[in-house]
C-alpha cells in the first residue's frame, strides 16, 4: 500500500470512527451510566470484534451478500430488531448510583456481536475494503484492519469519556432520563439510512 493510500484510509477511518452512530452512542452512554472502568469490556469489544468483522469481510464474506440478497435483508431486519431493544434498554437505563448495584454495561461478547447487527459497521466494513484492499489480498485486507483497530482505540476511548465527563450534570434523575431519552432517539435515527437503502 502506498504512502498516499494509507494516509487516505486512515482519513476515512478517522471519519467513520469519530462520528457519532451507533457504537459511539452506546459507548457514550455506557461512559455516563456506568464510568470508564465498567465500560472497558463494551469498548473491547467494539474494538476487536469490529476489526475481526473486517478481516472475515475482506477474506471474502462481503461476496455472500452478492450471491445470496435474502441474506442482506435479514441483516437489515436483525439490525433494526437489536437497535431498537438497544435504545430502549439505554432509554430505560437506572441513575448511575443504582446503576452500579443493578445495571451493567455491554459485556465483551455483546459488543462484539453486535458489530455483526450494526448498519454503520457494515458500511464502514464493505467501503473500506472496497476502496483499499480492492484485491483483497490478506495484507491489504489487515492494513485495513489496523487501521480501524487503532483509531476506534481512541475514538471509542473518547466517546466513553465525554459521557463520563457529562456524568457529572446528570446527577439528577431528571436530567439522567432526558440524556437517555435523547440518546435512545438518536440511536434509532442512526437507522434512517437503513431503513431507506
Amino acid at each position: 500500500m502506498t504512502p498516499d493510500l494509507l494516509l487516505a484510509l486512515y482519513g476515512f477511518v478517522a471519519i467513520m470512527c469519530f462520528t457519532p452512530g451507533p457504537n459511539n452512542l452506546m459507548l457514550m452512554a455506557s461512559g455516563t451510566n456506568y464510568g470508564f472502568p465498567r465500560s472497558v469490556p463494551h469498548l473491547l469489544g467494539v474494538v476487536l470484534g469490529f476489526s475481526l468483522m473486517v478481516v472475515l469481510v475482506g477474506l471474502g464474506l462481503a461476496a455472500m451478500f452478492t450471491r445470496y440478497p435474502e441474506a442482506r435483508t435479514a441483516l437489515k431486519i436483525a439490525s433494526v430488531a437489536y437497535l431498537l431493544y438497544l435504545a430502549w434498554k439505554i432509554a430505560r437505563a437506572a441513575p448511575p448510583e443504582s446503576a452500579a448495584a443493578t445495571g451493567r454495561p455491554l459485556t465483551f461478547l455483546q459488543a462484539s456481536a453486535f458489530q455483526w447487527v450494526n448498519p454503520k459497521g457494515w458500511t464502514m466494513a464493505l467501503t473500506s475494503i472496497a476502496a483499499y484492499a480492492p484485491d483483497q489480498s490478506l495484507w491489504a485486507v489487515l492494513v485495513v484492519a489496523f487501521a480501524f483497530l487503532l483509531v476506534n482505540s481512541v475514538s471509542g476511548s473518547l466517546w466513553v469519556l465525554i459521557g463520563q465527563q457529562i456524568r457529572r450534570f446528570l446527577t439528577n434523575r431528571t436530567r439522567l432520563a432526558v440524556f437517555n431519552g435523547t440518546m435512545a432517539i438518536l440511536l434509532v435515527a442512526t437507522l434512517i439510512p437503513v431503513l431507506f437503502a
